[in-house]
């Protein structure tokens, strides 16, 4: 059984003024960690902050923070006084994230994004030390940082990572790798590509879970997710790897000719079932639990809202949260 039971903050619904409550809830329902997530809604560092002064209890872990919408010395100070704030409770994820968030959204040019990877990596990996960072790395060049205020404990670093060239790097030169959007049969083809890594090191992985027992309703939403990811192109080679290229095809030749609606009607069931878990509490809590039997160390849960959420406000979420802790024997 794993010892870690992790979900995504923050929630819809609730400001992030009212999570005290909710981090209490988490802690007291046998999470482990809160992590959070960095694309249009909050930072990711700012709920995890508001974690580390509310809830002791919590391990904290950003999943991802991007390594090109930050300069390498505003990333390292901003994850060591996450460090700091949090001793010895903090993981730092990065990743390359997408061309909509960097470029689109943060006006940054999304260019190499294995090689901006591994330098902000091997820059955090000596920041982070407290050492003196004065050189050219392939795609950015730092002269004299040095942080103020290094960590007395460094954070482990953590990779996202899809296919086998970044796992490979996670496993090298990271303490562990972050996963997403795979099923948990899938996640003993990922580690076969990090064989070469040390002992300790951490497997996390994102799992999205609708927390509903109207297998319709899922279904739909699940749908709308997996074209809206899957439709990008770091995530259709993803899963053209792991061997889904027959069951989307479909689904990709709609999307490019402008079909919407075919997109979504191609996905068949079997395929949002494997992708996105959805059902009762114990239903999700036992299918969460299936990724961890497969290798994940921190299974991360990320919830989509519901009616059922979005009708019962906070009473509904605390009671969700409760029915969706882990407790080992």
């Amino acid at each position: 059984m794993s010892m870690r039971w992790g979900m995504t903050v923050p929630f819809g619904g609730v400001p992030l003024s009212g999570h005290a409550a909710v981090f209490s809830a988490l802690a007291d329902a046998g999470f482990t960690d809160a992590w959070s997530a960095e694309v249009a809604g909050t930072d990711g560092f700012t709920p995890l902050t508001l974690a580390a002064a509310w809830e002791p209890r919590l391990r904290l872990g950003t999943a991802i923070a991007p390594v090109f919408t930050r300069g390498p010395g505003l990333l390292a100070m901003t994850a060591a006084a996450l460090a700091e704030a949090a001793p010895g409770r903090f993981q730092l994820g990065i990743g390359a994230s997408s061309p909509v968030v960097v470029g689109d959204w943060n006006a940054v040019d999304f260019a190499q994004p294995f090689s901006r990877s591994r330098d902000v990596l091997r820059f955090l990996r000596s920041a982070l030390a407290g050492e003196l960072v004065d050189g050219d790395f392939d795609t950015f060049s730092v002269r004299r940082f040095r942080l103020e205020r290094p960590p007395a404990t460094p954070p482990p670093i953590m990779l996202a990572a899809l296919r086998p060239g970044m796992l490979r790097l996670a496993a090298a030169e990271a303490d562990g790798v972050i996963l997403n959007w795979l099923a948990a049969s899938d996640v003993a083809t990922a580690l076969a590509e990090t064989k070469e890594a040390k002992p300790g090191f951490e497997v996390a992985a994102r799992i999205f879970v609708i927390p509903t027992e109207d297998a319709g309703y899922a279904r739909t939403v699940g749908r709308r997710m997996i074209t809206a990811y899957l439709t990008v192109p770091a995530y259709a080679a993803f899963h053209r790897w792991l061997g889904r290229e027959e069951a989307l095809a479909p689904m990709w030749q709609a999307w490019q000719s402008g079909d919407r609606k075919g997109a979504l009607a191609a996905i068949p069931d079997s395929l949002v079932d494997e992708l996105i878990v959805h059902g009762s509490p114990a239903e999700c809590r036992a299918r969460v639990q299936a990724y961890a039997d497969a290798g994940v160390t921190v299974p991360v849960m990320a919830l989509t809202p519901t009616p059922e959420l979005e009708r019962g406000g906070l009473p509904a979420l605390l009671d969700l949260i409760a029915g969706l802790g882990h407790h080992p024997a």
